[in-house]
């Protein structure tokens, strides 16, 4: 049996492939390592979502060349001459075929080279060995609905392809039997899940919600094409459920209506505000986290004048920001880049308002008391999460304490700042 090195970088599903390659190779009798000294072969898990994740894929993967590689993940799927040109001798795993992880392992230890694209792998049930003992994360679908012309995922996972609210609900209540006080539903795009085989994102919801025990659970992002027609019914699951954290990721991308055409998104910017909207009105204390790309090709000043517009009035607590990447196979590949100064400027003010909106949204936290999960410690006490998902820095206490009523007295751009009071 072997040492096997793997890494894994980009999106949880990501980080939940890395697990259940780890598992299986685990379960066939191989070490598994996070560490890539001594190891006999490696497996990377990749990424290729921008320029510059594409750039440490391709830096990794030279690296990793000199003994024996299988690279996994999105960018095997989506790019495989790209891997083939920098790594020649390694093997490629797709997203869809991890359940041939210690075949194609085998492979590579014993010298020969294989791929398993396209694949379509049922996963949940595999064997996992996780990254956060305390985090169960479970995958509800792979692929999505959408034709975004900027993104390479439908390349590398195909169309929609839920997996069963029964399936799902018996991996929930098996991570939770083995100690993970959290779950994450993850997907493509959650807004879409059961699409396909009749069922929803409520729906599912409530099932997991019949699953006994202390634990918390995340809602993992949906585009805000499909939330609208879900969004009551999350809101009902959240309501009855309160270990289902008041929180959602929903990536408006641009406030601009013309971007987001020439982007193929399917929602306009009103289609976000209405979904912050209904959420605060019902919860009054919810987490919102939203991406946005500046630079698309067509992206005018008064476009990016709507982006900024569009935060300040709907003022998300978390902004994920990109500068635009033009993707290999993506329908705006050929697009003609805007100037780098115009991208990187647009860029610095969009990260200056998201810095001062997330300050401000943990500001209005100040004097709050309730219960916070931990899950890590820190240099002040412990970690955690209060009810909507916000990280909160919990002193004088330890995160085996395991959950704690706590005061809020301060904030970070990053984190809530707090001390127990029982």
């Amino acid at each position: 049996m072997a040492r096997i090195h793997i890494e894994e970088y980009g999106c949880s599903a990501s980080q939940a492939d890395s697990e259940m390659i780890a598992g299986m190779l685990a379960a066939e009798g191989h070490t598994v390592s996070r560490d890539e000294e001594g190891a006999d072969a490696s497996v990377i898990v990749t990424c290729s979502v921008k320029d510059a994740t594409a750039a440490r894929m391709v830096h990794r993967m030279r690296r990793l060349s000199s003994r024996p590689l299988v690279v996994a993940g999105c960018m095997a799927e989506a790019e495989p001459a790209t891997v083939r040109r920098i790594a020649p001798r390694a093997s490629m795993m797709g997203p869809g075929s991890i359940t041939r992880a210690s075949e194609l392992v085998g492979e590579a230890l014993a010298g020969r080279r294989s791929e398993a694209l396209g694949g379509n792998d049922e996963k949940v049930g595999l064997p996992r060995v996780r990254l956060d003992s305390g985090v169960g994360i479970v995958e509800i679908a792979s692929g999505c609905m959408s034709e975004c012309s900027f993104c390479q995922t439908k390349l590398a996972k195909g169309g929609l392809q839920s997996h069963r609210v029964g399936d799902i609900v018996r991996q929930v209540r098996a991570d939770v039997r083995d100690g993970c006080g959290e779950i994450w539903l993850t997907s493509t795009d959650n807004g879409c899940y059961g699409h396909d085989i009749g069922s929803s994102l409520p729906e599912l919801l409530r099932a997991v919600g019949g699953v006994g025990g202390d634990f918390g659970v995340r809602v993992g992002m949906m585009n805000p094409m499909y939330a609208g027609r879900i969004l009551d019914g999350v809101a009902d699951a959240m309501e009855d459920d309160p270990r289902i954290y008041r929180f959602l990721h929903i990536p408006v991308q641009s406030g601009s209506d013309a971007v987001l055409g020439a982007m193929r998104r399917g929602h306009t910017a009103g289609t976000f505000a209405r979904a912050c909207a209904t959420m605060r009105e019902r919860f009054g204390r919810f987490t919102i986290a939203t991406d946005v790309i500046v630079g698309y090709p067509s992206e005018t000043e008064a476009d990016f004048a709507q982006t900024v517009g569009l935060l300040e009035a709907t003022r998300p607590d978390i902004v994920n920001l990109s500068r635009y990447s033009s993707r290999p196979g993506t329908g705006a590949a050929g697009l003609a880049r805007l100037d780098e100064r115009t991208t990187m400027a647009r860029s610095r003010r969009v990260h200056g308002i998201a810095g001062r909106l997330s300050l401000e949204s943990g500001g209005a936290w100040a004097g709050w008391e309730g219960r916070v999960r931990l899950s890590g410690p820190s240099s002040r006490g412990a970690l955690g999460r209060n009810p909507a998902y916000r990280q909160v820095d919990v002193e004088g206490c330890s995160a085996a304490d395991g959950a704690v009523e706590a005061r809020v007295t301060g904030a970070t751009p990053h984190c809530l700042l707090a001390t127990a009071i029982s």
